[in-house]
């Protein structure tokens, strides 16, 4: 795969951090585990040698996963993008719906996207609804539960 993959500053720090963390801690740490399990001799019916042989694979996996991104990663800082308002990739944008309901969103890549922070995948239905517009326009969202109405409230690119 050699697809870029857009990405914030701070979504491309995270996955270094993670990395970091993955080789300099819990890569020592179930290579170890595993030491231990194989002293305690027959490995046959050893579940801590199982479990402990389960983790390094996670571990070994997700390093893979997170320098395979990174390596593909196309990092956008918000702050050097001049877009006159417009919302593009990174802005960070303050709605209100129908109902008066006020949601902050930020458009992110697809690895960093977490609906529990507000922040939204660049692929889904409301970024891809939102990107162009300015504040003050109205969106209309065509998504799986239905269109929903929105007015842009704020745009801000942090």
């Amino acid at each position: 795969m050699s697809d870029k993959i857009p990405m914030t500053v701070i979504g491309a720090q995270r996955l270094r951090d993670e990395l970091h963390r993955l080789k300099s801690v819990e890569r020592p740490t179930v290579i170890e585990a595993i030491a231990e399990a194989r002293a305690k001799g027959d490995l046959s019916e050893n579940a801590e040698y199982d479990a402990a042989k389960e983790q390094q694979a996670f571990i070994e996996g997700r390093i893979r996963e997170v320098e395979d991104h990174l390596a593909r990663a196309q990092v956008i800082d918000p702050k050097a993008l001049h877009t006159g308002g417009k919302i593009v990739f990174a802005a960070t944008v303050d709605l209100e719906d129908a109902e008066g309901n006020e949601v902050t969103y930020q458009i992110v890549g697809d690895a960093e996207a977490d609906l529990k922070e507000n922040k939204i995948s660049i692929s889904s239905p409301i970024a891809r609804a939102l990107i162009g517009k300015h504040q003050g326009d109205p969106v209309e969202v065509r998504a799986p539960g239905g269109t929903r109405e929105y007015t842009i409230l704020a745009v801000r690119y942090v």
